[in-house]
């Protein structure tokens, strides 16, 4: 079994949640859109992106997806399979709709346009992305406001999932100091290693 990755924010998470989980699992960077590798990764991502977990008979593609199987056979409720399934599910679609894409829209600009010299910031793209956030911050400040996790009383993939983009904030700049209960929560999954740092004791080039 073997989880390709790299160090985008997506690939990140699934490589965060393998090593919350104690996962079993052979980590490989990979760059599947790289010139002379496509032939290689088709066969496990007809979307030539990461992350791919690589199984005996099979592939699985997608980080949620990703996320629920090594949940699965680690036999863990960090993926809820109880009663408080519908509501992480909740939390992870609205995450990806509102307040991930917001966190998004800035890093794009601020970061990754920024890292890979694609063309200068769009400042009114910025700004777009920053009112976004601060409507999603919203709902979420208040989620948090009375609660440590997002479902129920212990960590699930729903917390990993909606702070997708908060270890790459160094280039986005998102404004997380203007919501205590968000901040609050942020610096609590900093304090877990597997989200810290996922690739420590890795082969992933910076």
């Amino acid at each position: 079994m073997k989880l390709y990755f790299s160090r985008n924010p997506n690939p990140r998470l699934a490589v965060a949640v393998a090593r919350f989980l104690h996962a079993e699992v052979a980590f490989e960077f990979a760059t599947p859109r790289a010139s002379g590798q496509a032939a290689r990764y088709l066969p496990l991502n007809p979307n030539l992106l990461l992350p791919i977990l690589e199984l005996p008979n099979r592939s699985l593609w997608e980080s949620d997806a990703i996320a629920c199987w090594f949940s699965r056979n680690a036999g863990s409720n960090f993926w809820r399979t109880d009663d408080d399934e519908p509501d992480m599910i909740r939390w992870i679609s609205w995450s990806k709709d509102n307040f991930v894409k917001a966190c998004d829209m800035v890093h794009w600009e601020r970061g990754t346009k920024q890292r890979y010299g694609i063309c200068p910031c769009d400042d009114q793209l910025v700004d777009e992305g920053l009112r976004e956030f601060h409507k999603a911050a919203a709902i979420l400040e208040n989620a948090l406001s009375d609660r440590l996790w997002l479902v129920g009383d212990t960590i699930s993939f729903a917390d990993f999932r909606m702070g997708t983009f908060l270890p790459f904030n160094d280039a986005a700049r998102l404004p997380i100091d203007d919501y205590p209960a968000i901040r609050r929560w942020s610096e609590q999954l900093e304090k877990l290693d597997a989200w810290r740092e996922p690739f420590k004791g890795l082969a992933a080039p910076d």
